[in-house]
């Protein structure tokens, strides 16, 4: 389901999401983050050791590389609206095929995403967007892709790279694998469950360093089609260290740790490389 946005939005039923936040005046790039769901948001999720499985032994990891996709890269000019929008639908054509394809065939239920694709204010159970900082966000309780054209471009430093939005939008669609797998459900409930905030911010490390990994994992899928060689991985790379943690943020982990679960998601093109909630501290720091 597509939905562009010039008006506004009416409010859906949804909650929990994930958002990008602005670009900030140091020259780095916007950040994601999660957000707990609301009491009356559903089931409990498991508790204990169970839950502990769905986090760390969830048959994503059982899947198998992502089959090659055809992707090429769709034209974009940043200064176009219509141009950006376009691009954004088409490379998410991509991610709902290789991974649609891919769970379905592993044998899990998946759904595409909705896509709001927004230029004007609107009204989501996520907030008011744009609400301060927020130029797109995942809201799981109606599978809902919200993105800004205007202000994903604006966000990003007006840059003309297609490599790097397709990195963002590939993070907020691993947002959307960790919910159809069960993980992003009980990721909210382990860190909503934690005592402090250091340990609530290690678990959203863990989680946004896996969706890190999610979208090079898709970007090794298309690697040959978009293509993705040696300068697309560079700024790639490039892209992930200015989002990552600054100053008193721990949530995202640091710019090397994200580096480094793109890459083994760009080189393995597996999702069993993003199991970060089995790694060791240093690795999601």
């Amino acid at each position: 389901m597509s939905i562009s946005l010039f008006m506004g939005l009416a409010s859906v039923a949804l909650a929990g999401f994930v958002l990008v936040a602005s670009f900030l005046e140091s020259g780095t790039r916007p950040l994601a983050g999660t957000a707990p769901p609301p009491a009356d948001s559903g089931p409990a999720p498991p508790e204990g050791a169970l839950a502990r499985d769905i986090l760390t032994t969830n048959p994503l990891y059982l899947s198998g590389e992502l089959r090659p996709v055809t992707c090429p890269a769709p034209e974009l000019d940043p200064a176009d609206p219509e141009s950006v929008e376009n691009f954004l639908h088409e490379v998410t054509d991509c991610l709902d095929e290789a991974w649609g394809t891919h769970l379905s065939a592993a044998g899990l239920e998946f759904e595409p995403p909705n896509r709001i694709y927004w230029y004007t204010s609107g009204q989501s159970p996520c907030g008011t967007y744009p609400a301060e900082g927020t130029s797109a966000f995942y809201c799981h309780a109606n599978k809902g892709l919200y993105l800004g054209v205007e202000d994903i471009v604006a966000d990003s430093g007006h840059s003309d790279q297609a490599v790097a939005y397709t990195f963002l939008l590939g993070h907020e669609y691993g947002h959307h694998v960790q919910g159809e797998t069960g993980i992003l459900t009980q990721y909210q409930a382990m860190r909503s469950g934690s005592d402090g905030k250091e340990n609530r911010d290690a678990w959203s490390r863990r989680s946004e360093l896996q969706a890190n990994c999610l979208s090079g994992v898709f970007l090794g899928a298309v690697e040959n089609s978009f293509p993705v060689g040696t300068t697309e991985r560079e700024e790639v790379l490039r892209d992930v260290a200015l989002r990552a943690d600054r100053g008193d943020i721990h949530t995202h982990g640091s710019p090397d740790n994200g580096q480094l679960w793109t890459k083994h998601g760009m080189d393995r093109k597996d999702p069993a490389a993003c199991n970060t909630w089995e790694a060791r501290e240093e690795l999601v720091d």
